[in-house]
């Protein structure tokens, strides 16, 4: 996605608030996977997993991304959280431990907040993508007074279209040079959007 973003209502998965051993943010539970703020102990791993160029394809990281630009995204997220400005999430195996994803909400601002998501390698395929996007969905529209939800993919994103669109997005269209890839060059995007109410 362009931005580093059954039924799982928030009744049938786990919600926890507040902070947890001095950690700002909530985690969100649903089978087998855990969604929780981002560690400082996870930079390695978001080092290692941001190294797979389709992620550097689709989603607008630096390029080359090192150990250095692991830990400034991790501090960003958590920042967010302190700050109550975004919800920035580490999506993790509920078994392994190991660091499957990420998926951002920007916002609430006014009514309206966009996701964002990147996926490790080992996780596409599974669900893992709509499953989480979907949960952070559903807790938004039970915790804010949020109306739409959107979503923006870099045009020729087949896979993570059809991922958002598993987890109740519509697509709407496509916004002209809407983003910069980290090369400076324009890029597409195709705006997909879920609003309070849909099913």
């Amino acid at each position: 996605m362009a931005r580093p973003a059954g039924d799982s209502g928030i009744g049938h998965a786990g919600c926890k608030n507040g902070l947890v051993d001095d950690e700002p943010g909530t985690t969100l539970t649903l089978d087998d996977l855990v969604l929780r703020p981002w560690r400082p102990a996870d930079a390695p791993a978001v080092f290692a997993v941001c190294q797979d160029p389709e992620i550097a394809r689709w989603v607008t990281i630096p390029q080359p991304f090192g150990l250095a630009d692991a830990e400034a995204f991790i501090e960003i997220a958590r920042t967010m959280w302190r700050d109550g400005t975004n919800a920035a999430f580490a999506i993790v195996d509920a078994t392994t431990g190991r660091i499957l994803g990420a998926v951002t909400r920007f916002g609430p601002d006014g009514h309206q907040a966009t996701f964002g998501l990147w996926l490790a390698r080992e996780a596409r395929g599974r669900g893992v993508g709509a499953r989480s996007i979907r949960l952070v969905a559903d807790w938004t529209f039970d915790t804010t007074a949020a109306i739409r939800l959107d979503a923006f993919i870099m045009v020729g994103n087949e896979a993570s279209d059809r991922m958002v669109e598993r987890a109740g997005f519509r697509r709407e269209g496509v916004a002209r040079a809407w983003d910069l890839h980290h090369d400076g060059v324009p890029v597409d995007c195709t705006v997909f959007s879920r609003i309070r109410g849909d099913p």
